[in-house]
């Protein structure tokens, strides 16, 4: 279209301000710690509860106690909270391995030369299912935690087979069927190649590196499984008229079906073992771990790139606690500074420890990026049903995801309306007026009880010593929100001309944005300067874009003074 006039007429110009402020890519929280089952040392992201205990798991035994890790009761009332993601980073005591099928056997072929063997995506003895089966199928060893297999419609004249993933606590006539992967081949070529169809992909996590690892050639779409190797491939399984090749056919596997067995790795049980309010000062583990055993998912969170997180936790550690957590914390701490993108919950000490003690422990420590909460409180178990015993960032997580979802993360999550613990019965201590004030003066979020309105998180000081704006929750999550968003859009302007035109498109993008969040409460005001003054011809001769972002981020009202003034009767209030 024609932009300028070259003989007498009208010029109709279109301006389109319409455009749709792109919103921040949304994150959610991160949690370490050790589960019942699932991938070890590979964070998965999990969108609900029930998703979380498909892959990890509910409860397991020890010494005729039966338990929930504080992991499960974390993700339980993140998601009973209205949390949307949970990256799950599962950490293990010792060695564990998956488990793999029993022999799928093909029509003429020897046991010991399988037609393809599956492997389970979880890992540890709790997998293994391999047992005899009782007079109604099931298998002796069979549990609600591991998996068998089924071969049906075995097909020699497609060369095609389904396969079932079944649970392993069903049997013949009330089967539990998991997954269900129907026209399956054992012919590489083909689209339906099992390992195509089902996924062969393992990751291992590289303490070289600080990186996942990946071998096999595609992706996992099973929740439950992965081909570990296809024996008795059949290449282009057809001749050119049509029919199977007889070499071929005998390879197809049988119609039957099979357990899991040879896994390794167990959890720790017995007296040695210490879990909730036996978790106390001087212990050498919680939950079964020390502290080295959260190193690797520590370091590999570190990487901002591949695992993004708007809070993270670690119930089981402690800062008071040298063997269980101190070293990690500090770890932890320094990660997320350098990340500059989340904050963490910190545990300070453990269940018997003093408010002298966690005052000690909180006062040694100073970042905007981690806050702490005391004392312990109790809960339900939600799958065991009993009255457990946790640490407060147990229930933090859960606490952050209720404040973002009925206001914004700049809005404080402590008060009775948005601090409330609905699924604590009661807190360790019962804080007096005195106990509060001393623990909200040296960076310590008291979790108070008051009548009618239970137990409540009754502060938001992070552990920054110095007093500034960073010093709150709610000023460090606005931070964490607006770098994460104006940092998107930084992004895609790398590589781009160093020109007003790019300077405008960063504009356009971030003062809506920044509007918004000032119209949501967020902030008093706000100016953003990318221009000639901060874009010198030396700067561009630099190849550097330079943008200046000036907040006034709006504060909570913590103290309130209310003067009640009596007068005496007949003076008017004109």
């Amino acid at each position: 279209m024609a932009e300028t006039l070259i003989s007498p007429g009208v010029l109709s110009i279109e301006n389109d301000q319409s455009f749709i402020t792109q919103q921040p890519v949304t994150v959610g929280a991160a949690i370490i710690g050790p589960t019942v089952k699932g991938p070890v040392e590979v964070p998965t992201i999990v969108t609900s509860y029930s998703q979380y205990q498909n892959i990890f798991g509910t409860t397991f035994t020890s010494a005729s106690n039966v338990y929930t890790y504080f992991t499960s009761i974390a993700a339980y009332n993140y998601f009973n909270n209205g949390g949307q993601t949970l990256l799950v980073s599962r950490v293990v005591s010792g060695t564990f391995s998956p488990a793999t099928s029993s022999a799928i056997s093909a029509s003429t072929q020897a046991a010991s030369q399988p037609s393809f063997v599956l492997e389970t995506l979880s890992e540890g003895v709790i997998m293994n299912s391999s047992s005899s089966l009782d007079s109604s199928g099931a298998l002796l060893s069979g549990s609600m935690n591991n998996i068998r297999w089924q071969i049906t419609n075995a097909d020699t004249s497609s060369g095609t087979f389904a396969l079932l993933i079944r649970q392993g606590d069903d049997n013949t006539n009330n089967q539990t069927v998991l997954e269900t992967w129907t026209g399956l081949s054992l012919d590489p070529t083909a689209p339906n190649f099992i390992s195509k169809v089902l996924g062969d992909q393992t990751q291992n996590y590289n303490s070289t590196n600080v990186q996942m690892e990946y071998s096999g050639s595609y992706p996992n779409a099973s929740k439950y499984v992965r081909v570990k190797s296809v024996n008795l491939l059949t290449p282009n399984y057809f001749d050119n008229a049509g029919t199977p090749k007889n070499q071929y056919t005998s390879s197809i596997p049988l119609n039957a079906s099979g357990s899991f067995g040879d896994a390794v790795g167990s959890l720790a049980t017995g007296v040695n073992a210490k879990y909730y309010d036996n978790i106390v000062s001087g212990v050498t583990n919680t939950q079964g771990l020390t502290g080295s055993d959260y190193n690797n998912m520590i370091n590999l969170l570190s990487n901002q790139d591949d695992y993004r997180f708007n809070v993270l936790i670690t119930p089981g550690l402690f800062s008071a606690e040298a063997p269980v957590g101190a070293s990690q914390i500090t770890s932890i701490i320094n990660n997320t500074q350098n990340r500059g993108d989340n904050i963490y919950v910190v545990d300070l000490v453990t269940y018997n420890g003093s408010q002298t003690s966690a005052i000690s422990t909180a006062n040694a420590l100073n970042t905007s990026y981690a806050a702490s909460y005391w004392p312990w409180v109790q809960t339900i178990d939600p799958d065991s049903a009993q009255r457990v015993w946790v640490p407060a960032s147990t229930m933090v997580a859960g606490v952050y995801a209720y404040n973002d979802n009925v206001s914004e993360p700049w809005f404080a999550p402590a008060g009775i309306n948005r601090g409330g613990l609905s699924n604590v019965v009661r807190a360790a201590q019962k804080l007096s007026q005195a106990n509060r004030d001393a623990l909200y003066s040296n960076k310590i979020n008291p979790i108070a009880t008051f009548p009618g309105n239970g137990v409540v998180l009754y502060g938001q000081k992070t552990l920054q010593t110095k007093a500034s704006a960073l010093d709150r929750v709610n000023v460090r999550r606005l931070l964490i929100s607006l770098k994460s968003y104006i940092g998107q859009v930084a992004n895609n302007l790398v590589f781009e001309q160093n020109s007003i035109a790019t300077r405008n498109a960063f504009l356009s993008q971030v003062n809506p944005y920044l509007t918004s969040v000032q119209q949501r409460q967020g902030l008093y005001a706000f100016k953003v300067v990318m221009d000639d003054t901060n874009n010198t011809p030396d700067v561009i001769d630099r190849n550097q874009l330079v943008g200046q972002i000036y907040l006034q981020p709006t504060k909570t009202a913590e103290f309130i003074y209310l003067n009640f003034n009596i007068l005496p009767t007949g003076v008017s209030f004109g």
